[in-house]
């Protein structure tokens, strides 16, 4: 990537965070990472980020609670939200879908590894959204 590319981490399992903020940085990502959710709403209104991973299975305010304020708020409805979870089941994908998720990527068991998997999502992504 020529530029770094903000991207704002909701996880609440502390090694996941780190690892994600370690493996990502290394792929040109500028990381804000917060450990929950109605955190993460907040720092996603204030930072703006280009884009959110958000983890599915979190206290309090799971993954889908999450994503429906950030889709339902004016000023982060536009942000990709990418679900990241360990969750495989295709009803828990259809789910995320409808409420408005942007993709989806279940955890490998090589935590480094969510960082090329996350630029190549992001790749992805961008090059399937309409030029304007």
């Amino acid at each position: 990537m020529s530029k770094w590319v903000s991207v704002l981490v909701i996880e609440d399992e502390e090694l996941v965070r780190r690892a994600l903020q370690r493996s990502l940085r290394l792929y040109g990502f500028k990381v804000h990472l917060t450990t929950n959710g109605r955190t993460g709403v907040k720092l996603a209104q204030q930072k703006k980020p280009e884009f959110i991973l958000l983890d599915w299975m979190m206290p309090e305010m799971d993954g889908l609670e999450v994503l429906s304020e950030l889709k339902h708020n004016e000023l982060t409805e536009h942000i990709p939200v990418f679900m990241l979870t360990g969750k495989g089941m295709i009803r828990d994908v259809d789910q995320a879908y409808e409420i408005g998720a942007d993709g989806y990527i279940t955890k490998p068991l090589d935590l480094m590894d969510l960082g090329r998997i996350t630029k190549n999502r992001w790749e992805k992504y961008k090059k399937s959204i309409p030029v304007s």
